[in-house]
């Protein structure tokens, strides 16, 4: 994919860059190097491959159960702010 200096300046109002003209062909070229190598990504068959859990083969990684270790205290947090509704932090507004 070839991007042309109005691609470029587009990419770069809505990434908030300013880019000069001289520096446009560096940044055309540089970002079809990347469109270029991601549609090579993208045409690789991965059908078949299976998730793996760990990017190198036989080595696992170590899990800890999954259980609760502290208790649900959120009324008594409640009980210090000045204002609760339902279970919400009631605060001031701030924005008009």
């Amino acid at each position: 994919m070839s991007l042309e200096a109005k691609d470029v300046a587009k990419i770069a109002h809505l990434a908030r860059l300013a880019i000069t003209e001289q520096e446009m062909p560096v940044y055309a070229a540089s970002l079809s190097k990347i469109f270029t190598f991601v549609e090579q990504l993208n045409a690789a068959e991965v059908g078949d491959v299976e998730p793996m859990a760990h990017p190198l083969p036989g080595q696992v990684q170590r899990m800890r159960m999954d259980d609760v270790t502290e208790v649900d205290a959120h009324e008594k947090f409640q009980r210090n702010a000045p204002r609760v509704e339902t279970a919400l932090y009631l605060v001031p507004k701030v924005i008009e």
